[in-house]
């Protein structure tokens, strides 16, 4: 009966001829994504490297029409050949027939505060899409022809963030699609025009390590991250415990919390130097999907290389030579 009324809904939504743009993706590893929504963290962490991260993340596992994300993020801060950080992330994020996709080239120029840290101040520029191609299953075999086909529509986005780098600190607030707006489009078969409205949200974040926690080489790792459209509020905090097994391994376990939503459990492994792989698994048990949803999977990999320091040259004397 839940699914029926879901399915219900949406298309009581796309009869009306005005949709809405869904929230933002939350994902419990956030603490891989930060750039994602705030261009402020941008390579400021990362000094002569680059990173590589890939995240997905299958919400709702049973349920038809859940949400499906999948993430790319490549930052970088070369500081040898380029102030500052500069970063690419691209985003798609599937919903029933809706599908968002996002692409943003970013970049943070980083500003020394004392000996407090590194203050970045980052901008995101790029293109957001919307789609929506459904398989509608009418009840009779009259074609509805106020039911749309597929159709798309783009607009050029914007995101703004400031992210401060401390020692075993960080923080930070951002907000993203900052044009807003409506993103217009026409049913090439319908003609029927279909508007959507693109919502500015806003994020804040940050967290804390403790080190020496157990043993001198266990930390505790404790992040938040909230984010708004002033319609919805969601906020979520995890901790995790980080045991360095050696220079290049170590591995994690902690629990994740997002208000009226769910509980998670997460794992990571970094099993050869640079190199992490993260698992979450999310237990639905705040919200109506209870009875239905096996709860979300959520995958996360990634790779950082960093150059080789330059070599230490040494003065000598020419009569020494």
């Amino acid at each position: 009966m839940l699914l029926k009324n879901i399915r219900l809904s949406l298309i009581a939504i796309l009869i009306c001829g005005s949709l809405s743009a869904q929230q933002d993706m939350m994902l419990t590893h956030f603490i891989y994504n930060k750039m994602m929504v705030n261009p402020g963290k941008t390579g400021i962490d990362l000094y002569n490297g680059i990173c590589a991260t890939t995240m997905y993340r299958n919400q709702w596992d049973k349920v038809n029409g859940a949400p499906n994300s999948t993430v790319l993020v490549v930052e970088g801060n070369l500081t040898k050949y380029f102030p500052g950080g500069i970063g690419l992330s691209f985003a798609n994020d599937a919903i029933g027939f809706n599908s968002t996709n996002t692409l943003y080239l970013n970049y943070s120029y980083p500003i020394q505060i004392g000996k407090f840290g590194v203050l970045g101040v980052g901008v995101g520029l790029g293109m957001l899409n919307l789609g929506m191609n459904p398989t509608w299953i009418p009840p009779t075999s009259a074609p509805d022809n106020t039911l749309p086909t597929s159709f798309s529509a783009t607009g050029f986005d914007m995101n703004f963030g400031l992210y401060f780098q401390g020692k075993n600190f960080y923080g930070g607030i951002s907000s993203t699609h900052l044009p807003s707006g409506i993103l217009k489009s026409t049913d090439a078969v319908t003609s029927y025009q279909n508007a959507f409205n693109i919502a500015r949200h806003y994020y804040f974040m940050g967290g804390y390590r403790i080190d020496k926690v157990g043993s001198r080489n266990g930390s505790v790792d404790i992040q938040a991250m909230g984010q708004t459209d002033f319609v919805k509020f969601s906020a979520q905090v995890n901790a995790r415990y980080i045991h360095q097994l050696s220079t290049d391994k170590q591995f994690y376990g902690g629990l994740t919390f997002r208000n009226a939503d769910m509980m998670a459990v997460m794992a990571g492994f970094t099993p050869f130097k640079n190199f992490t792989f993260g698992y979450a698994y999310d237990i639905t048990f705040l919200n109506k999907l209870t009875s239905v949803s096996r709860g979300s999977h959520e995958l996360v990999v990634k790779y950082c290389y960093y150059l080789p320091p330059p070599p230490k040259s040494k003065a000598r004397h020419p009569r020494w030579l």
